[in-house]
């Protein structure tokens, strides 16, 4: 069963060329463009992986975040991994204080760095003495 990933970020082509790639890898992936739609989503809960870009319109990253701590899933979700531009920013800090496991610089990255860092998330589950980095 392919592994599910929720790919949240407001910029279409950021969404569609990240979604492409993922989906080209065997990945089950479903996107949403802001942090209200993305709540939505987390909150019902299953997911593998979470990609959060942190700067988003109607509710920001850490705004999720601070909505799942309140209202947990239904479901465990896996390790999310920040999207930003923000470097290490203190929203980058905040989020990281708020169960981000790790932190990837959009401009830094291209598509196949992509998807080896969300390979290393993934393996990363379920292995309790591996500590949460920035990829």
């Amino acid at each position: 069963m392919a592994k599910r990933i929720l790919l949240v970020d407001d910029d279409l082509y950021i969404r569609d060329v990240y979604e492409e790639v993922l989906l080209d890898e065997g990945y089950a992936v479903e996107t949403a463009i802001n942090g209200e739609e993305a709540l939505v989503k987390l909150r019902e809960g299953g997911y593998d992986l979470i990609l959060l870009d942190i700067m988003m319109p109607k509710l920001d990253g850490l705004g999720v975040l601070e909505g799942l701590e309140r209202n947990p899933p239904q479901k465990r979700n896996g390790p999310i991994i920040l999207l930003t531009n923000l470097g290490h920013d203190p929203l980058t800090k905040a989020a990281r204080s708020k169960g981000v496991n790790f932190y990837l610089v959009k401009a830094d990255i291209n598509p196949p760095e992509l998807i080896e860092h969300v390979k290393k998330a993934l393996e990363e589950i379920g292995q309790p003495s591996a500590e949460s980095s920035t990829v």
